[in-house]
C-alpha cells in the first residue's frame, strides 16, 4: 500500500467520528502525584474517564496505573500540553493535561479528551492500528492546533523520537530546516482549505541525525469528522535524501558536460568548472595550473620531493569577490611539498580531508596567510584533486566547504573527480589548442611581410587583423614585389581553413608566387602556374581539401603596376575585387572577371588592365575584412567606401579607419588583410628610349646617346660599364633576335637597362673557350651588373639588368655608380657559373 492510499484509508476511518461525541461528560479529571510518582488524589471526573475507582488509584505508582511517563517526570514548575494515558479496559487516551506545582506535589486536571477513536472501542482501535502503526510510510496525526496525537513506528524511527517526547509537540521538535515556517503554513492552509498538498521537497535536520540535513517529501491531508469538519490534518513524510542527491548528481554531471569546455580557452574553461561546482558541490572553488599550460606547452612531471609553483586561473565562491581567496586569478601561488597540493600533483590521487588534521595543521603552520583564512571563515572539509589527462597531471582543483555543514563523502569525492577529469580533458584540448595556435601563428608571422619594401612606383600601407582565438590561425596574407623595370607586384590572397593547416599552405603559396613572380609572368600566366601547383600538392596530399594542408579552394589576386605607364594589370582567382578612390574620394569597387579558385584547374583567368590616375589609393582586401562584422555582404561594401572615402592624413590613417569602421573591437571569425597602396608615376625625365635599327653600324650610335644621357643624369661614372653593357645586348638582339629592337634607360633608385626585341627566344649564359670570339657577352652583363633576367610578353622579350646608384651626400637618389662591380674585378673572368639567369 503506497503512502497517498495509506492516507486515504486513514481519513476514511476517521470519517465517521464525531468530536463532538468523542468529548467525555463530566467536570474535570484531577489527580494529584507526590515527588516519589505516587497517586495521593483522585477525582470522580478521573474515574469516569479513566475508569479506574478511587481506591484503585489512590497510592499506587501513577507510571504502573496509567503507562504514562510523562505523568512521572519532574516538570519544574506549571506545565501545559497532552498526555497520552492508558483506560483500565486497555484503550487509550489523549488528552490535554494541566500541571500545577504546590509544595512538592502536582496536580494534574485533565480537560478535552481526544476523539472516541483513539479511546477503548477494540474494532476502532485495530483498525488504527492497521492502518498507521502498521504502514511503512513514516505518518504523524496532528491536531487542529498542530500538535502531534499520534505517530507510526516508522515515524519514530525517522525523528528518533519515542511517543513521550514527541505527542503533544509541533513539527519544530522533530525538524530543523529554515523551511520549517513554510511547513508549517502548508499544514495550517490544509487545515482552513481541506485540499491536500502533496509531494513537496523539505529540506532539514532530525534529531536521529543532527550532523547531516536530509530531504523529504511530504505530503499534508486532512482529516474531517462525520459532519465533514476538518478536526486534524495526517503528514507522510518520505526520505529521499539519496536519491534526490543522485539525481542532483546527475544533473551536474550533465550540465558540467553541456557548459564546460564549449571555448577552446584554458582560462575560460578552467572558471566554467568553477561555476559549475558552485554552490551545490563546495562554498569555493579554485584551479591551479602550471605556468606552462596556458602558453601550450606540454607539462613537465612535477618531482614529488619538491615545492610546485601554480598560477591561479580560476576561482569562485557562495560569496561575491571570493574573499575567501589568499591568491588573486593570475598570480602564482607556492605549495610546499608536504602540502596536499604539491602531493596530490606528485602521486595524482585526490586527497579529502574532513577537520583540521594533521596534514591541514601541518600546511596551515607552514602557510599563516592560508591558515588565518581558513580559521577566519570556519573551513571544515576539503577535496584536493589533480587535473590529470592523458597520463599527464597539469595543476590542482580545490574545493571547500565553510557555509554547508556536511563534510565531504565518498560520493561528493566521486563527484568531484568526476568533473575534474571532464574539465581536465577539456583543459588538455584547450591546452593543444593554444599550443598548435601559437606555433600557426609564429608561422604565419614569419611569413607575412615584417616591412613592405621602399619603391619609387607606389606608397604601401597594410593591416593584418587575425581572428579571435576561438577560430584559430588564419591563412589570409599579402605581399608587395618589386619587380624589373620601376613596377611592382601587389599580392593578396586567402587560404581555407585554420590552424597549422592552413598557415602552411599560406606560406607555399606565398613562396610560389615570388618565385614566379620573379620570372615575371603576366599576372594571368601567373595564376594559372599557380593552379596548377595546388593541384598538385593536393594530390600529393592525396586530399582537395584545405584541411588536408593544401591550398585547394584558395583565392588569391595579382596585380602589377608599371609606374612609367601609371597601368595595372589584374587577375584574379575567386578573390574579392580592389576599390580604386579617386583623387575626388570617390570610391569605385573594380568589375574584373573573378576567374576560379585556386586547385579547380581546367578554366583560364584573365587579366584586365586598369588606368591608375595620380593621387588615387587601390585597396586589396580579403574577405574577412567584410564578414567580420555584423554587417550584411552590401552593407559592409557601403561601410568600407566610406571609410576609404573619409579624409585621412596618410595611408596608415586610411587603414585605421577602415578596420575601426569594420571591425571595431568584435572578434572576428577569420582573418582580414587590407592592402592600400597609393600608385606614383616616374616622370619622363628619368626614361629614356631609343628604336634600334637591325645593324651592327648602329651599335656605336647608340652607346654614344647612352652615354650623353647617363651625363645628363649626373651619372657619368655608370657611363663605362653602361656603356659596355648596351654594346653587348643591343649586338646580341641585332644578331640572334628579330626587330624592332628597342633599348630603355630608367634612372630609378637604380639605373635599369632594357633591351627589348620581337624573339622569344630566351637568353642563356655560355662557357666560352679560350680561342671563342664569342658567347662572353651575356657573361660580362651579369658580371657588371647587379641583377640581370629577361620576361616575356606579347611583343616578343625583354632582357634586362640593374646598377646599384650610390646616394649623394644630401639623401637624395641623383647619386653616382655605387662601387660593388668595379671593372677591373669584373674582367677578371671568375667563373660563369658564380650567377644564373634569373
Amino acid at each position: 500500500m503506497n503512502e497517498q492510499s495509506v492516507t486515504l484509508s486513514l481519513m476514511d476511518a476517521l470519517g465517521s467520528v464525531s468530536w463532538d461525541e468523542a468529548s467525555w461528560r463530566g467536570e474535570a479529571a484531577r489527580l494529584v502525584v507526590d515527588a516519589r510518582g505516587h497517586v495521593t488524589a483522585w477525582s470522580d471526573g478521573a474515574e469516569r474517564l479513566l475508569g479506574y475507582s478511587a481506591d484503585e488509584a489512590i497510592g499506587r505508582r501513577a507510571a504502573e496505573l496509567l503507562m504514562s511517563k510523562t505523568l512521572t517526570r519532574t516538570v519544574g514548575g506549571d506545565w501545559h500540553g497532552l498526555v497520552s494515558m492508558r483506560c483500565q479496559d486497555g484503550g487509550r487516551l489523549l488528552a490535554t493535561a494541566s500541571v500545577h506545582e504546590v509544595n512538592g506535589y502536582w496536580e494534574w486536571l485533565l480537560t478535552s479528551p481526544t476523539p472516541e477513536w483513539l479511546s477503548s472501542d477494540a474494532a476502532d482501535q485495530a483498525l488504527s492500528d492497521w492502518l498507521v502503526a502498521q504502514s511503512p510510510v513514516a505518518m504523524a496525526v496532528y491536531d487542529s492546533h498542530l500538535l502531534c496525537v499520534r505517530q507510526n513506528e516508522a515515524m519514530r524511527r525517522l525523528t528518533g523520537m519515542a511517543d513521550e517526547d514527541r505527542l503533544g509537540r509541533g513539527v519544530a521538535a522533530v525538524l530543523k530546516s529554515a523551511q520549517l515556517p513554510e511547513y508549517e503554513e502548508r499544514m495550517r492552509s490544509v487545515l482552513k482549505t481541506g485540499h491536500s498538498a502533496v509531494d513537496f521537497l523539505v529540506r532539514g535536520r532530525t534529531p536521529a541525525d543532527l550532523e547531516h540535513e536530509r530531504i523529504f517529501s511530504a505530503s499534508v491531508s486532512p482529516l474531517q469528522n462525520r459532519h465533514g469538519h476538518v478536526v486534524g490534518v495526517c503528514t507522510t513524510v518520505i526520505d529521499i535524501t539519496e536519491q534526490h542527491r543522485s539525481r542532483e548528481r546527475l544533473a551536474l554531471l550533465y550540465e558540467a558536460s553541456t557548459y564546460i569546455g564549449n571555448t577552446l580557452d584554458v582560462e575560460r574553461t578552467a572558471q566554467e568548472l568553477a561555476e559549475v561546482a558552485v554552490p551545490r558541490l563546495a562554498d569555493f572553488v579554485s584551479i591551479d595550473l602550471l605556468e606552462g599550460l596556458l602558453s601550450g606547452d606540454d607539462p613537465m612531471p612535477v618531482p614529488v620531493t619538491h615545492s610546485v609553483a601554480l598560477r591561479r586561473v580560476a576561482q569562485n565562491s557562495v560569496l561575491e569577490g571570493v574573499p575567501e581567496s589568499v591568491t588573486a586569478v593570475g598570480d602564482a601561488d607556492f605549495y610546499s611539498e608536504h602540502s596536499p597540493p604539491a602531493r596530490c600533483m606528485a602521486t595524482g590521487e585526490s586527497e579529502v580531508h574532513n577537520g583540521i588534521d594533521a596534514a591541514v595543521g601541518r600546511w596551515m603552520a607552514e602557510d599563516p596567510a592560508r591558515g588565518a583564512k581558513i580559521r577566519e571563515y570556519g573551513f571544515h572539509s576539503w577535496i584536493i584533486a589533480p587535473l590529470t589527462a592523458r597520463g599527464t597531471t597539469s595543476g590542482v582543483v580545490f574545493f571547500g566547504r565553510w557555509r554547508r555543514q556536511e563534510h565531504f563523502d565518498s560520493d561528493d569525492l566521486n563527484l568531484a573527480e568526476e568533473l575534474v577529469a571532464r574539465a581536465a580533458i577539456c583543459l588538455d584540448n584547450a591546452r593543444r589548442f593554444t599550443n598548435e595556435r601559437t606555433y600557426a601563428r609564429a608561422l604565419q608571422c614569419s611569413l607575412l611581410p615584417r616591412r613592405l619594401p621602399e619603391t619609387s612606383a607606389v606608397d604601401t600601407a597594410s593591416r593584418y587583423v587575425p581572428a579571435d582565438s576561438r577560430f584559430g590561425v588564419g591563412g589570409d596574407w599579402y605581399d608587395v614585389i618589386p619587380l624589373p623595370g620601376a613596377r611592382v607586384a601587389l599580392v593578396v590572397g586567402d587560404v581555407p581553413g585554420s590552424g597549422l593547416p592552413a598557415a602552411t599552405a599560406m606560406g607555399q603559396l606565398r613562396s610560389a608566387v615570388r618565385t614566379l613572380a620573379d620570372v615575371d609572368l603576366a599576372p594571368d600566366e601567373l595564376l594559372t602556374q599557380l593552379d596548377d601547383l595546388v593541384i598538385r600538392l593536393a594530390a600529393e596530399s592525396g586530399t582537395d581539401e584545405a584541411a588536408g594542408g593544401t591550398a585547394a579552394g584558395a583565392t588569391c589576386l595579382y596585380a602589377v603596376y608599371d609606374p612609367i605607364s601609371g597601368r595595372c594589370s589584374v587577375a584574379r582567382a575567386g578573390h574579392p575585387g580592389p576599390a580604386l578612390v579617386h583623387p575626388d574620394r570617390t570610391v569605385e569597387f573594380l568589375r574584373l572577371p573573378s576567374g576560379p579558385r585556386l586547385g579547380v584547374g581546367g578554366l583560364p583567368f584573365e587579366t584586365v588592365d586598369v588606368e591608375l590616375p595620380a593621387g588615387s589609393v587601390l585597396a586589396l582586401f580579403t574577405d574577412g575584412l567584410l564578414s567580420a562584422g555584423t554587417h550584411g555582404a552590401e552593407e559592409a561594401r557601403d561601410v568600407l567606401r566610406r571609410a576609404l572615402a573619409a579624409p585621412a592624413t596618410s595611408l596608415d590613417g586610411c587603414c585605421d579607419q577602415v578596420v575601426q569602421s569594420l571591425l571595431p573591437d568584435r572578434p572576428a571569425a577569420d582573418d582580414a588583410a587590407l592592402l592600400l597602396v597609393r600608385p606614383r608615376l616616374l616622370g619622363t625625365d628619368r626614361v629614356a628610349s631609343w628604336t634600334v635599327p637591325a645593324d651592327p653600324a648602329e651599335v656605336a650610335e647608340i652607346r654614344a646617346e647612352a652615354g650623353r644621357q647617363l651625363e645628363d643624369w649626373g651619372l657619368e661614372e655608370a657611363g663605362f660599364v653602361t656603356e659596355l653593357v648596351v654594346s653587348e645586348l643591343v649586338t646580341n638582339a641585332i644578331r640572334y633576335g628579330a626587330g624592332p629592337i628597342q633599348l630603355r634607360l630608367i634612372h630609378d633608385r637604380t639605373l635599369i637597362c632594357e633591351v627589348s626585341d620581337a624573339s622569344s627566344t630566351a637568353p642563356h649564359l655560355r662557357r666560352a673557350r679560350i680561342y671563342d670570339e664569342g658567347g662572353r657577352g651575356l657573361l660580362l652583363v651579369v658580371q657588371l651588373t647587379d641583377r640581370w633576367g629577361s620576361r616575356q610578353h606579347a611583343r616578343g622579350k625583354t632582357i634586362w639588368c640593374e646598377q646599384g646608384i650610390a646616394p649623394k651626400a644630401d639623401g637624395s637618389d641623383q647619386g653616382t655608380l655605387s662601387p660593388a662591380h668595379p671593372v677591373s674585378s669584373a674582367l677578371s673572368a671568375p667563373s660563369p657559373a658564380s650567377r644564373r639567369p634569373r
